[in-house]
């Protein structure tokens, strides 16, 4: 009973924050949820628009927001097989949140450039002169 107790009080303790971007955060996890906004879309498509974005971890990502029931992973019976990828219900009660971090970037981005140009970190390997 003292262990149910705590494991209720250590869910209700839980910062409301670090929920949502245990479920959102990441580099990737944002940025798939934004196109899912137009639809469905297909692994390869992904790979097409973020050329970056390993198979591995894309596979990862896709994986934890279908475990989070954030998206919807569709098998359609068919040679060559096809998979499309989402939004559930749930995930859609995401999609203001995406939205408005699409309004920030876009209010905001020649700023945080501009800041981050101004304090460059130093590359890796480099000393830092202090």
């Amino acid at each position: 009973m003292a262990a149910r107790k705590n494991l209720i009080k250590a869910k209700v303790e839980v910062c409301p924050v670090e929920t949502t971007l245990d479920v959102i955060g990441g580099k990737w996890k944002a940025i798939i949820l934004f196109h899912l906004i137009d639809g469905p879309k297909r692994f390869n498509e992904f790979r097409r628009l973020y050329p970056g974005l390993t198979q591995f971890m894309l596979t990862l990502q896709l994986r934890e927001l279908e475990r989070d029931g954030i998206i919807h992973r569709e098998v359609y019976k068919q040679v060559p097989p096809k998979v499309e990828y989402s939004l559930t219900e749930f995930g859609v009660t995401l999609v203001p949140i995406i939205l408005d971090m699409k309004k920030w970037g876009l209010t905001y981005k020649n700023r945080v450039d501009d800041i981050r140009m101004q304090t460059a970190l130093p590359e890796k390997g480099e000393k830092d002169d202090q």
